[in-house]
């Protein structure tokens, strides 16, 4: 049985937590930061955990987590 191919774009964008959990960067920070409002940026701060059905998708995407 040959190799299952993982998506390169998943395996940049995505870890994997102990409990196995999809973490990820919080979305909407990469421009357009003036037209945000501070309370915005400040909560967009850092990573998040993805939901169950969205770890779902992501998991199939890589195979050897």
């Amino acid at each position: 049985m040959p190799k299952m191919k993982t998506k390169s774009g998943a395996k940049k964008r995505f870890k994997v937590t102990a409990s196995g959990r999809v973490k990820v960067a919080q979305a909407g920070k990469r421009h357009g930061m003036i037209k945000r409002t501070k309370k915005f940026i400040r909560n967009a701060r850092g990573t998040m955990v993805l939901a169950d059905q969205d770890a779902r998708i992501v998991k199939k995407y890589m195979p050897y987590l």
